[in-house]
């Protein structure tokens, strides 16, 4: 397993991290949890990512009897805010009422002094970026948050935020969480040239389209029993994927990934790891066996030729 620093600071996290999100408390239980866990250590992951939103806690709860088996300075923990927990008008958004229950009711439910990482979860137009980052700066002074981070905020968001906190010395963001994969490029405009220009770096989440990029949904052949796309709760978030022309696309990089005598998953995660910015990939694995493969894809090098085929087949202009 290869290392990147986070951003400017000098905390450094696993090329390959462990995400939450539509598996724990959903797809995967505790015991299986606790299995992908353990092997995601001996692999060399050492960071893990949440948020309370994830089955309104019980992702946190979960990893709150998992992880205290481990010492806590070996592995990176971050969680999130900002999604509604509840019905009430400041059960949302980043204000700080919010902010601060819901860091301390994650702390309680991931049994746990601090998280390393907070990330503001969405940007809230209703609260004064001030309002927020004064909140977490709070937090960072009372030990209880290290490290400060948003997650899919927009360019101009990620700046305002940067030019807050430098006209009140609060501290930086240093990490951004957005979308990012093969199929889904969209921060390739501008937010990693700003993020990049501040210091800034990247732990990208669905880097593999919701499972599409890992080559099990294929053109003309039935949906595979027990997988995401198949179970109602999270097939909304695949479908857009699931199209003839990306499916066309995956055959094409299956094809690829096999003259590298890589499987399409460890192509596609490399391809994101090209970007120095990247710091991380988040994959949410439910079998040991997905984890294990995934994390091939640390420290391998696409060669320029390489990632001119897959930018043609991308782009549909391959020959």
């Amino acid at each position: 397993m290869k290392y990147r620093k986070l951003g400017r600071s000098g905390l450094k996290v696993s090329e390959i991290s462990l995400g939450s999100w539509m598996t724990y408390g959903h797809t995967v239980g505790e015991n299986t949890g606790a299995k992908l866990v353990d092997r995601a250590f001996e692999l060399g992951i050492n960071f893990i990512d949440t948020a309370n939103v994830y089955e309104q806690g019980a992702a946190e709860s979960m990893l709150g009897d998992i992880l205290p088996a481990y010492p806590r300075e070996s592995y990176v923990l971050a969680t999130k805010a900002f999604w509604p927990m509840g019905s009430g008008p400041n059960d949302r958004g980043l204000s700080r009422k919010h902010v601060v229950e819901q860091l301390n009711a994650s702390l309680k439910r991931l049994k746990q002094d601090y998280v390393d990482i907070f990330y503001c979860h969405r940007y809230d137009p209703e609260t004064p970026v001030e309002e927020t980052l004064r909140t977490i700066e709070d937090f960072v002074r009372q030990g209880k948050v290290l490290y400060v981070g948003v997650s899919e905020w927009s360019a101009a968001q990620i700046q305002e935020a940067v030019q807050v906190a430098d006209k009140y010395l609060l501290d930086r963001i240093v990490v951004n969480q957005p979308e990012y994969s093969m199929f889904n490029r969209t921060i390739e405009r501008d937010v990693l040239s700003v993020s990049e220009k501040n210091g800034i770096s990247q732990v990208v989440f669905s880097p593999l389209a919701q499972g599409v990029l890992t080559g099990k949904y294929r053109l003309g052949q039935e949906l595979p029993e027990g997988s995401r796309a198949s179970d109602p709760k999270t097939n909304m978030w695949i479908k857009n994927y699931l199209t003839d022309s990306h499916l066309r696309k995956v055959d094409q990089l299956d094809a690829v990934a096999n003259e590298l005598g890589l499987s399409l998953s460890s192509l596609a995660l490399a391809w994101i790891l090209r970007h120095d910015s990247v710091a991380s990939t988040l994959v949410g694995a439910t079998k040991v066996s997905q984890l294990e493969e995934n994390v091939k894809a640390s420290g391998v090098e696409l060669s320029e030729e390489i990632v001119a085929k897959i930018e043609a087949i991308l782009t549909g202009t391959e020959e």
